[in-house]
């Protein structure tokens, strides 16, 4: 998070903190991924943050942050 500018800091943070509706997530801009590492895709202007879901337990881990690029979902 410290190579992200300030102002896409910001806005992960407040998206991030929204996931505790998870799987209610109407505006979020979540989807589910298929033959992907992780779970679920949730996107933040040119940044994508990769997460997991885990129901039994009631956590979300959240495992990358990256900026978009032509490598990146």
């Amino acid at each position: 998070m410290k190579k992200i500018p300030k102002k896409y800091q910001q806005a992960i943070h407040t998206h991030i903190d929204q996931l505790e509706t998870f799987p209610n997530h109407d505006n979020l801009n979540i989807i589910s991924l298929q033959n992907h590492k992780y779970d679920y895709r949730m996107r933040v202007g040119r940044y994508r943050i990769f997460f997991e879901d885990k129901e039994k337990l009631k956590i979300i881990a959240i495992h990358e942050v990256k900026k978009r690029d032509e490598r990146t979902y």
